[in-house]
């Protein structure tokens, strides 16, 4: 007598099904239905923030040398790597790091800054990418094909085209080495770690944790806090949530990276540059933390808040978490009372480690900017990463709660998709307006460029300069020629002896 298993199967699927109470199945238990929507819709969704970011990188055509740049790049094309380390180490702010990526852009001229969006981009996307698929292998999970470059591309756009000041955040190198590429330099640190699974890879791991501790601690003063603060919180807090064999890896992996970090940003603080520059702002130990300046920082920081919870387009990276929840396999069911307790520790802690590393930030750049600092976007990148991972954390512990539980994900996963395109939508409209601003001084300022070079070939040593600007940037001669900052630094930057004010365009 012969058994029709299938059918069998069929009729005990049933009733688990009468049992639960008429609970349709999840989609882990129709793999006809995960292909579709799995390998569709991730993927056609993910075309919306590369889009995006496509257009983003085509603008960066249009950037055009200005303030810093104007001091930076006749060093390096004068001086070389040397002269822009010796500039920093000695006269500037100490960052060696910082001048070395300086130099990886200037040394290419102005190409280098109309390449510079594209380039760190990419890396952006690259970095998040990688990072999403190491923590999904060492979490046990898996996903579509489409969705960890979903993740990477809306995280990646979020975080660059969400500030209010796009242009300095993004476009302008000199301030997204320092508050950009810095933080993102510092998620690569940790691949390694994640990929880490020989002996000849876990020596690797905390090498890289090492250099980059010390790479760090020399580029950013921000992105050293916020690094110094993660690293403790996962020494003190974490390492009893990590899987056995990992423990000890991770603890050498913390402290490396927290002596590299330290000892980084102690050659910064001792070098000459960083002395001429607390002297410059005043920014000494007792100016920075006194019970005043705290106050007022707090209040700066307060205000910093508000504007970054009200920017809704941060809840694109919500939305791409909530989809990576949806999407992944694996790992197995959570024991009973850890869907409480464990994501809501990990929540808590990143909103703490959220909330301390944008408040020493803030600490730290409020001498130099004072108040200033609440519109001073450009300078929150730093810990603005943190937020934007914190937020695609949330949206993917939700949405595997939500898939554990078999409820709601069709519902789930409709309004994540919408929040997203909305999202890139919200973001586009701003980025295209500002770039037809950028291209309005591009034009202007290649006609002028011009006619500087031509004067300085035909032996004119002195030639006049009208500002031109583009998103409150600093030019020579700004306030109606009353700043006269960097004009001295655009005069050596043309091989002229000086340029004056001149209040329209030649």
């Amino acid at each position: 007598m012969t058994v029709d298993t299938s059918r069998t199967a069929g009729v005990r699927q049933e009733r688990d099904g009468e049992q639960d109470g008429g609970v349709s199945p999840s989609p882990e238990e129709r793999p006809g239905a995960v292909r579709r929507w799995e390998t569709s819709l991730p993927a056609a969704l993910a075309l919306f923030p590369l889009a995006l970011l496509g257009a983003a990188f085509w603008i960066g055509r249009l950037v055009r040398p200005g303030a810093d740049d104007w001091c930076f790049l006749p060093v390096v094309r004068d001086e070389g790597a040397s002269g822009m380390v010796a500039k920093f180490y000695l006269h500037d702010n100490g960052r060696v790091a910082n001048a070395l990526l300086v130099v990886a852009y200037g040394v290419f001229g102005v190409p280098g800054q109309q390449w510079f969006a594209l380039v760190s981009g990419v890396l952006m996307v690259g970095v998040l990418w990688a990072l999403t698929a190491a923590v999904l292998g060492r979490a046990g999970l898996t996903a579509p094909r489409g969705v960890p470059l979903l993740v990477a591309a809306g995280c990646g756009a979020v975080f660059f085209l969400a500030t209010p000041d796009t242009y300095k955040a993004f476009y302008w190198p000199a301030n997204s080495v320092s508050h950009a590429v810095s933080p993102v330099l510092a998620c690569a640190a940790v691949i390694p770690l994640l990929r880490a699974r020989t002996r000849r890879g876990r020596v690797f791991a905390v090498a890289v944790a090492l250099v980059a501790g010390v790479f760090i601690g020399t580029l950013s003063e921000e992105t050293a806090v916020v690094a110094c603060v993660l690293l403790c919180t996962v020494l003190l807090l974490g390492l009893r949530a990590l899987p056995g064999p990992g423990r000890t890896l991770t603890r050498l992996w913390c402290a490396l990276a927290l002596a590299g970090v330290l000892a980084g940003a102690a050659v910064l603080y001792s070098s000459p540059g960083a002395h001429a520059r607390r002297a410059r702002f005043g920014t000494d130990a007792g100016a920075v933390f006194g019970a005043e300046e705290l106050n007022a920082a707090l209040r700066a920081f307060g205000e910093i808040l508000g504007t970054v919870l009200t920017t809704w387009q941060y809840l694109g990276a919500l939305a791409v978490g909530l989809l990576l929840g949806l999407a992944v396999r694996g790992g197995g069911r959570a024991p009973e009372g850890s869907l409480r307790r464990g994501p809501l520790l990990l929540v808590l802690t990143g909103l703490l480690v959220f909330l301390v590393s944008g408040f020493l930030c803030t600490v730290i750049t409020y001498p130099a900017f004072g108040t200033g600092v609440v519109t001073a976007a450009r300078v929150w990148g730093d810990f603005l990463l943190v937020y934007v991972l914190l937020l695609a954390g949330i949206g993917a512990l939700l949405g595997r709660g939500l898939r554990t539980r078999r409820r709601g994900t069709r519902t789930a996963t409709a309004v994540a998709a919408a929040v997203c395109v909305l999202a890139c939508v919200g973001l586009a409209v701003p980025l295209f307006r500002l770039g037809t601003q950028m291209e309005v001084r591009a034009q202007r300022w290649d006609h002028q460029d011009r006619f500087l070079r031509e004067g300085a070939a035909r032996g004119a040593r002195v030639l006049p300069y009208t500002p031109v600007s583009v998103s409150r940037m600093l030019e020579p001669f700004g306030n109606h020629g009353r700043r006269p900052w960097p004009a001295q630094c655009v005069a050596q930057f043309y091989r002229l002896e000086k340029v004056t004010y001149a209040p329209r365009p030649r």
